[in-house]
């Protein structure tokens, strides 16, 4: 299959993930027109009448009480949910209870007017928040909007209609509706219907002919919807194209980048950006550039914060840059991100300020390059308020005042130099007074440093220059020392500037980089939730100034707080929904945002790889700037970092739950197998040989030995394993604590070599012990078992008529005992697992049998003692298994002879 025919993976899975998503999520079905009045709500109930007389479970959640007789008419008949009564300021208002809505899970729930704004003391601000809640909660929904709601269109309907709507909802929102039923009248029929007191009261209906209600107004608005509806039927049929399709997936031609700023036009731009992605079906980019560092408290960085805030909402991507140049800068960014168009707001400038400083619209025109930019005149969407009070102002007005004190200090300093005739060159006098202009650039930055160098060259020219102390100048050349002086002086200003920016700039990124790599070090420190959560939380407290409170979901109990229980935010009501909220819809809710506004803290959510773990909670004096772009991104950073930590420890936690898991399984099937062979051999072995005995009554007494030498022989041997079972669950339980005595090793030996002589009949034994062997401090019982299984598994892995030796030896204060054969030896890279449980190696001589303990059963033994033992491969050819023990200092002598 070639390249061009090979199907596009993420193309086949979209619809596929479209309808899974639409099975977890409930629909939304909008009626949409250009103005109240047209029948949407007419509509909505006549449609859902269809619906109710085909058997769907159809109830009336809301229904705006217009006093409209055919509408009134229409709900007849359905089932309606009870309103939720707030009073507020004397008032009692009916609200959409949606906490009904989720106890009561309709088929479908009508609820009128989307964009309505909720009364004080509701769950949510917005209605289509509780439309949202709905949906999540897998209800489907038939609600009424108005094109004038739309976030987007909000200023180009102020701008035709003279009326700013306040009601709007986020185009994401709109885009997200499953179905759209476009209800359209025209503007001669509507009219007619207002006149007659159809939509509103009489005088009502008065005051919105004069206004909002006139012919041209309601001919643009139902353009606009139109235009709505038509861009949606577009996406529909774009969507079901790459079903049909899927072989050919959409590729995005064109990136938008808007260019953001500290002016109230900027949101003009942003939104019209908006409209113009929609239009093209691209991303955007909103950009500001920092050229002056200046800190997220400061009011120019609050008013770029909030129109960020817009941009998010209307779904752009948004980015802080740092540069120098603030056309540059955008450029470089949209090179690198393959932008194609730019956006950027018309400022109002006088033409010599122009002429003189040029301006941006002017840089980034001329340095696009193939870029296209839209230069986008704005207007001030409301009166600038008279400026606040700012700290920062008075500092900066101290910069003016140090500065003109800077320059005085420089004209003393010159005085006094050429009285001690150390400058009577003008050219030394000229560095002097550079140096206090360079001094105030980079203390205070341009404007005090500008004001430096005109001082300086006014006091220059009265002080220093003939005739004295006037401005005129006996020389016509002193004039371009002046120009020379003056140039080089904002010269200096402006780079001394620049560099106290970047210094200021990379002090506030190495502080950000340095909290991110010390919260990131103490969370890779510890392990355990309740510890990485202690960590965390003291870590952001010591950020973000403030209280902190974390919250942890708990499985199906739902969030529960872990981290900040004596604070603020434990304490109120609406903390604890909040984060549930916040967890559930993996976005930020809280103070100074839409959702749960009278909370006390912002919440933003802990986003794992998976799952949504938590939610970080912050309460600060100025809690706006949490939401300022480099702020918010690194609290985000934290809050990801916090969720690797509480990911990666539970991946720990899991994963030693599966190695023992593991484990137990691997020695349950060992077990059984064991069981299943080592003792059903014995025992069909004794249950033959006995049944022989009892039924064959004329054996001969030879036969008769041999059968019950066979039962005598299997139940020794069924007896060894049960005995091996036994011994191994108590030394693992730590039940078989040594009895240690003061015993002879060749008694011992002896002992074993006595209880398995049958088993040895076929092999040649040579044993080499020393008569001036000490006494062992050991438990003989326990330390004979050992040699016993050792011998066992000598005969059990090396052929008949081979010789096994016992040699033993002390070096210094340890005995050693090694127990060697000359088998074919062990197998490479086992030498260790021969003496794991149930491990049995290929190769035996016996057939296989033997339930693969005793080896274990020997390191046990041999730990519990102090000693050690260890296993490997003879040079000259088989296995030897080395026994160290430790001799006490204080051990009594003896000498066996004979």
């Amino acid at each position: 299959m070639s390249d061009i025919e090979r199907p596009v993976p993420d193309a086949l899975l979209s619809p596929v993930h479209s309808a899974a998503a639409g099975l977890r999520r409930g629909s939304l079905k909008v009626f949409f027109g250009y103005a109240a009045g047209i029948g949407k709500t007419y509509s909505m109930l006549e449609a859902a009448k269809k619906e109710v007389a085909a058997g769907r479970d159809v109830v009336i959640g809301y229904v705006e009480p217009h006093a409209r007789p055919d509408t009134q008419a229409m709900t007849a008949g359905f089932e309606s949910l009870p309103v939720k009564e707030i009073e507020y300021r004397g008032v009692t208002l009916r609200e959409f209870d949606v906490d009904a809505g989720l106890a009561r899970r309709p088929d479908i729930l009508l609820v009128d007017e989307l964009a309505h704004t909720n009364a004080t003391g509701s769950k949510y601000e917005k209605r289509w928040q509780d439309v949202d809640e709905l949906r999540n909660a897998g209800i489907n929904v038939w609600t009424t909007l108005n094109v004038q709601h739309i976030e987007t269109l909000n200023d180009v309907i102020g701008q035709i209609t003279g009326v700013i709507v306040r009601e709007t909802i986020p185009d994401r929102v709109f885009d997200s509706a499953d179905e759209l039923e476009l209800v359209d009248l025209t503007p001669e029929e509507l009219l007619e219907r207002l006149r007659d007191g159809k939509v509103y009261l009489p005088q009502q209906a008065q005051h919105a002919l004069q206004k909002f209600f006139q012919k041209g107004n309601l001919t643009a608005l139902r353009e606009l919807s139109f235009r709505q509806a038509a861009r949606r039927v577009h996406t529909d049929v774009e969507t079901a194209r790459r079903e049909r399709s899927a072989r050919q997936p959409w590729a995005t031609a064109d990136r938008l980048l808007v260019c953001v700023g500290p002016s109230p036009t900027t949101a003009r731009v942003i939104r019209t950006a908006r409209r113009m992605a929609t239009a093209l079906d691209a991303p955007w980019v909103a950009a500001s550039v920092d050229l002056d560092g200046q800190p997220p408290s400061s009011p120019v960085q609050q008013q770029v914060a909030e129109h960020f805030r817009l941009a998010e909402r209307l779904g752009a991507e948004t980015v802080t840059l740092a540069g120098t140049s603030m056309a540059a800068t955008l450029l470089d960014y949209a090179r690198t991100r393959n932008v194609t168009k730019i956006l950027i707001g018309k400022t109002h400038q006088p033409r010599w300020r122009r002429f003189l400083f040029g301006s941006l619209v002017d840089e980034v025109l001329e340095q696009s390059g193939s870029i296209d930019v839209y230069v986008i005149h704005g207007e001030q969407e409301e009166k600038a308020s008279p400026p606040a009070f700012v700290p920062g102002r008075t500092i900066r007005s101290m910069g003016y005042l140090w500065s003109t004190i800077a320059v005085l200090a420089a004209t003393l300093i010159a005085f006094g130099l050429r009285s001690f005739q150390f400058a009577e060159s003008e050219a030394n006098t000229v560095m002097v007074f550079l140096a206090g202009v360079a001094w105030a650039a980079f203390r205070h930055g341009r404007g005090p440093a500008i004001l430096a160098s005109l001082l300086a060259v006014l006091i220059f020219d009265v002080c220093f220059v003939p005739p004295y102390y006037t401005i005129a100048v006996s020389d016509s050349e002193y004039v371009i020392t002046f120009a020379v002086m003056l140039v080089i002086g904002v010269l200096v200003a402006t780079l001394a500037a620049r560099l106290r920016s970047q210094i200021e700039s990379s002090r506030l990124r190495e502080q950000r980089t340095s909290a991110l790599y010390e919260l990131g070090r103490r969370l890779s420190s510890v392990s355990g939730n309740a510890f990485l959560v202690a960590t965390a939380g003291t870590r952001l407290t010591e950020l973000v100034g403030g209280e902190v409170a974390i919250y942890l979901q708990a499985g199906d109990r739902g969030p529960e707080l872990e981290f900040g229980a004596n604070s603020t935010i434990a304490r109120h009501p609406v903390s604890l929904p909040a984060a549930r909220w916040v967890i559930d819809h993996d976005q930020v809710a809280g103070a100074t945002t839409n959702t749960l506004p009278n909370a006390v803290a912002l919440f933003m959510p802990v986003v794992g790889s998976q799952k949504t773990l938590g939610a970080l909670a912050f309460r600060v004096p100025e809690i706006g700037r949490l939401l300022a772009p480099d702020q918010r991104q690194m609290l985000e950073a934290c809050a990801s970092q916090l969720a690797l930590a509480l990911e990666r420890d539970q991946l720990a936690v899991e994963a030693a739950e599966a190695r023992i898991e593991a484990e137990k399984e691997s020695v349950r099937s060992s077990l059984l197998s064991s069981v299943s062979h080592d003792l059903k051999t014995p025992l069909a072995a004794i249950a033959g040989a006995s049944g022989s005995l009892l039924e064959s009554e004329g054996l001969d007494e030879p036969t008769r030995r041999e059968l019950a030498e066979t039962v005598a022989e299997e139940a020794s041997r069924l007896n060894r394993l049960l005995e091996n079972l036994l011994q191994m669950s108590k030394l693992e339980a730590g039940a078989a604590a040594p009895n240690r005595q003061w015993h002879v090793l060749e008694e011992i030996v002896g002992s074993a070599l006595h209880r398995i002589r049958r088993e040895l009949a076929d092999h040649e034994i040579r044993v080499d012990l020393p008569g001036n062997l000490p006494l062992v401090f050991v438990d003989g019982l326990l330390l004979e078992q050992v040699f016993v299984n050792l011998l066992e598994n000598a005969v059990r892995y090396t052929p008949g008529q081979t010789l096994i030796t016992i040699v033993a030896a002390v070096d210094e204060n340890l005995l050693r005992i090694v127990v060697a054969d000359t088998g074919p030896g062990i197998p490479a890279g086992a030498e260790e697992r021969i003496f794991d449980k149930f491990y049995r190696a290929a190769g035996r001589a016996d057939g296989g049998r033997g339930s693969g303990l005793g080896l274990a059963i020997c390191r046990a033994i041999i730990q519990a003692h102090g000693g050690r033992i260890r296993a490997a491969n003879r040079a000259t050819g088989g296995a030897e298994f080395t026994i160290q023990l430790p001799l006490p200092e204080d051990r009594p002598q003896v000498n066996i002879t004979g």
